[in-house]
């Protein structure tokens, strides 16, 4: 698929992509709406069946993902040189050509915060596990093994008794 690599194709596709901001911006009332997304992928799809003639719906669907991941990747790494607080001689310069393309992505890519699934406090103790609580205990004593003189041969007393004087 190199003509798809074609720079002059690319910022086209771009562009294109970029005017049709029910497939990007979340916030759009269209970006839920499937039959408007649907229409706006298939008005890409004929673009790049300029280029591409047995190109398809989830071909045009696996090239816009691997744009913003790229992308993704990218942003990634300027900001986490911003955050690094490195002098101003040492910028760091995107590697990727059509970063600059891209840039109306980059309030989209913000990470969400993550929801726990457990409860906001577990018992620290397998005593203040109780029985009243929903779900199996992850907390359980372990019976460790007790050891006479007797069930142990006299090299290994003589062993256990070095170490703990040790």
């Amino acid at each position: 698929m190199k003509q798809f690599k074609d720079p002059d194709f690319m910022d086209h596709f771009i562009d294109k992509y970029r005017d049709m901001h029910n497939l990007w911006e979340v916030k759009n009332p269209l970006y839920r709406n499937k039959p408007a997304r649907k229409a706006s992928l298939e008005e890409l799809l004929q673009f790049v069946k300029t280029q591409i003639p047995n190109a398809d719906i989830e071909f045009v669907e696996r090239k816009i993902g691997s744009l913003r991941s790229r992308y993704r990747k990218e942003l990634n790494k300027v900001q986490a040189f911003m955050r690094s607080g490195a002098a101003a001689e040492d910028v760091y310069v995107p590697s990727l050509w059509y970063y600059n393309r891209m840039r109306f992505l980059e309030d989209q890519m913000e990470v969400r915060e993550s929801l726990s699934t457990l409860p906001s406090s577990l018992p620290s103790t397998p005593a203040e596990a109780s029985e009243d609580q929903p779900g199996p205990s992850i907390l359980k004593e372990v019976e460790e093994p007790s050891w006479s003189q007797e069930d142990l041969s006299q090299d290994e007393a003589l062993e256990c008794v070095s170490q703990e004087e040790a």
